[in-house]
């Protein structure tokens, strides 16, 4: 294969011991990128073998979502004779290899003993909390501000989001790190253990979007406003025939495009001056957001679906009509993206799944999870020579 077209991360060599969401995403993007791979499990699988959602057959699609493009190896962790197997595949995975990605805490998994075996290891060991104690994105979640933060107003519980945006954002950051520390040994030799704690991450993103530096200056908490936008305007409307819509206005060029398409360009324009507004300007537009939102109102409300598209085609206006999951599952447009394929998944059948983002040379295929196991006597074989 010509060069230009090889898996940027031809050859580098990761071995996964790990659970749940952060780390298989993290080892995942190196698989997806062209890595190898191989994710280590106990006998019988980690605890996230039957994590929901499940398919009719019973096989745990998340596992299967997380794992795709990996080799699977079974150890018996139990007896000493597993982790000393474990210690060999790391010394033996080869001089691009060397490389291990954990949640696990289990002190013959640290970077100190296998490094014995392994003194260029990369070790990168995600933990809950900064001290090694137990923490899961609900958690870490529930402790920075954001379920308080939102939800409509009136709203005092407090509402987790669906999505595990912490554990998304540390498998990223997991599978930055192990590559900067692979260059980092490219040029020096020298391996390096790494600690990822979950609460860091979501403090440290927490940090940069400014909601912490806010709260500081302030003393007062982000407010809830339900689906408005902070800062700017951008809500949910209503259109004829009960569609949601969420449209976005980050520009005064969106926001006069939004007022020319529903005819309140001059209705604006005579809000100003009464309320000492421009509505060219981001924190007028903030400020006024309800009555704005008033006034559009009706309007979509009036409209369908379709002329609501119609009327916003061609001009600068940020929308797009709310969907289910089964709704997107259904769009026939899906299997038109470059990052989704149908594939044949051992143990479920023929599903969409979901490649890598990052569009270049040598990552448009999409490979299958593993069957759990199925690749330990060709690894053990590879590594160990046996």
């Amino acid at each position: 294969m010509p060069a230009e077209e090889a898996a940027p991360l031809a050859g580098l060599r990761v071995l996964e011991i790990s659970s749940f969401v952060a780390a298989p995403l993290g080892g995942m993007t190196l698989a997806q990128l062209g890595a190898d791979v191989i994710r280590i499990d106990p006998i019988g699988g980690a605890a996230d073998v039957t994590r929901w959602p499940l398919a009719p057959t019973g096989k745990s699609l998340y596992w299967a979502g997380l794992n795709k493009g990996k080799r699977s190896v079974t150890l018996d962790f139990r007896g000493p004779r597993g982790r000393e197997i474990l210690k060999e595949l790391v010394a033996g995975s080869g001089p691009d290899g060397g490389i291990v990605l954990t949640n696990a805490g289990f002190p013959w998994l640290s970077y100190a003993e296998l490094s014995k075996n392994r003194p260029d290891l990369i070790h990168l060991q995600i933990t809950g909390r900064p001290d090694g104690g137990a923490a899961v994105d609900y958690t870490v979640n529930a402790a920075t501000g954001f379920p308080l933060a939102t939800g409509p107003a009136e709203l005092r519980d407090p509402v987790n989001h669906v999505l595990p945006a912490w554990d998304v954002a540390c498998g990223l950051y997991a599978a930055v790190g192990l590559l900067a520390a692979e260059r980092h040994r490219r040029r020096t030799g020298q391996g390096r253990a790494i600690t990822l704690p979950l609460a860091d991450v979501a403090l440290a993103v927490t940090g940069h979007l400014g909601f912490l530096a806010e709260a500081w200056l302030t003393g007062d908490s982000r407010p809830r406003i339900g689906n408005h936008l902070y800062g700017g305007f951008a809500r949910d409307f209503r259109t004829y025939g009960g569609d949601s819509v969420m449209v976005v206005t980050l520009t005064a060029r969106h926001f006069a495009d939004l007022a020319r398409v529903t005819g309140l360009t001059e209705t604006f324009g005579g809000l100003e001056q009464p309320l000492g507004a421009d509505f060219a300007n981001d924190a007028d537009r903030y400020e006024h957001r309800e009555v704005i939102a008033a006034l559009l109102t009706p309007w979509f409300a009036r409209h369908t679906l379709a002329e609501v598209a119609e009327a916003f085609a061609g001009t600068s206006v940020l929308w797009e009509r709310y969907r289910t999951f089964a709704e997107l599952a259904e769009d026939p447009a899906l299997l038109a993206s470059p990052v989704v394929r149908l594939i044949s998944q051992p143990g479920i059948g023929e599903v969409p799944a979901t490649g890598i983002p990052l569009a270049q040379p040598g990552v448009g295929d999409i490979a299958a999870a593993p069957e759990l196991g199925a690749d330990t006597a060709a690894v053990l074989r590879e590594l160990r020579g046996e």
